[in-house]
């Protein structure tokens, strides 16, 4: 596992938490740290979907490598 695998997989784990947040507390970590849709918090967002599209080819690469 690479520096960015374990990167993505941290910006996947924090935007899980932070959905986790929002329906049970109905609380945005995100928003309440960098403002409501800011550029910075959009910033961190797009990033999280990114990640979690990069985590993606981790499920791909792990069975790839079991074959």
């Amino acid at each position: 596992m690479t520096i960015f695998d374990r990167i993505a997989l941290a910006l996947v784990v924090v935007g899980a938490l932070n959905w986790g947040l929002i329906g049970i507390f109905k609380f945005d970590l995100v928003q309440a740290i960098f403002g409501d849709m800011t550029a910075f918090s959009r910033i961190i967002f797009a990033l999280v979907g990114l990640a979690g599209l990069w985590c993606i080819t981790l499920i791909f690469r792990k069975m790839c490598n079991h074959e």
